[in-house]
């Protein structure tokens, strides 16, 4: 079993190892709603790119923010300038775009859905659920919202729900690596490593994969205190300093629980369904 500590600081270490995972597992679900991404849904924003450095992201905000304040009644607009003001470090006030927007357009499910993942993004984990709930339908289910609800769920602490959430997003489109990803980290945080990596390595095997994918991986399996393999994972991606840096770090958060035996033993998961 691992205990409540470690499940703690593997929460934390997943922060610094795999920005995808759980704290930031949101950043992928919501990459997947750019035009860029495959398989288009009803939740998809508009935005022609997304913004790759900080330097982007505050000329995506005042090229955006410009075209809100002329237009504030511009659901587009509100969803676009929100995105550059989260990708700015500035969620707080994404929230308060969105919020007026979700105001003006309450049946709009593109400005609900966006107005969803910024809640979740400062924590407000109960009204993110409740505005996602309404960003979609029974009838005409997102599968992108599908798995920001879960990974808000796993940010509640309600795993086996989130699997659940998961597990239809993957009905909708199976094998999809952010979707994937956002499950293993889940089954990770239920405790059930053995499936975690699992289910991770069939995300890193698909062809269209994000790199922070691989990373979650190397998290994983180094949680089951396979240090040298998690290494070579870690480095297919990231400069061979950054790699030994995460690893030395899962390495000294191990030794810090009485060794990697305390930790490596993952509980039966009870685990319902399914980036």
């Amino acid at each position: 079993m691992i205990s409540s500590s470690v499940g703690s600081r593997a929460i934390e270490f997943v922060g610094r190892f795999a920005p995808i995972a759980l704290v930031a597992a949101f950043s992928i679900a919501v990459a997947g709603c750019q035009t860029t991404s495959p398989a288009e849904t009803t939740g998809s924003l508009a935005m022609a790119s997304v913004p790759q450095g900080e330097a982007d992201w505050r000329r995506s905000a005042e090229t955006w923010g410009e075209r809100y304040r002329a237009n504030p009644n511009d659901p587009q607009a509100a969803i676009n300038y929100a995105q550059s003001l989260r990708g700015n470090g500035q969620r707080a006030q994404a929230v308060a775009v969105l919020e007026q927007a979700s105001i003006q357009h309450p049946k709009d499910m593109n400005v609900l859905g966006a107005y969803g993942r910024a809640l979740a993004d400062v924590g407000n984990f109960k009204q993110a659920l409740e505005v996602l709930n309404r960003a979609h339908t029974p009838e005409q289910p997102d599968w992108r919202i599908l798995s920001v609800q879960g990974a808000v769920l796993d940010q509640m602490g309600r795993h086996e729900e989130a699997q659940r959430y998961y597990g239809t997003a993957l009905r909708i489109v199976p094998d999809e690596p952010s979707v994937l990803s956002n499950l293993g980290l889940s089954y990770a945080l239920s405790k059930d490593l053995v499936r975690a990596e699992a289910t991770l390595r069939k995300a890193a095997a698909q062809s269209r994969v994000d790199p922070r994918v691989r990373q979650n991986l190397a998290l994983v399996v180094g949680l089951q205190g396979r240090f040298g393999e998690a290494e070579s994972i870690a480095q297919a991606d990231l400069p061979s300093d950054e790699a030994a840096t995460n690893v030395a770090y899962l390495r000294q958060m191990l030794a810090q629980q009485n060794g990697w035996k305390a930790t490596a033993e993952p509980s039966k998961p009870v685990r319902p369904q399914g980036s």
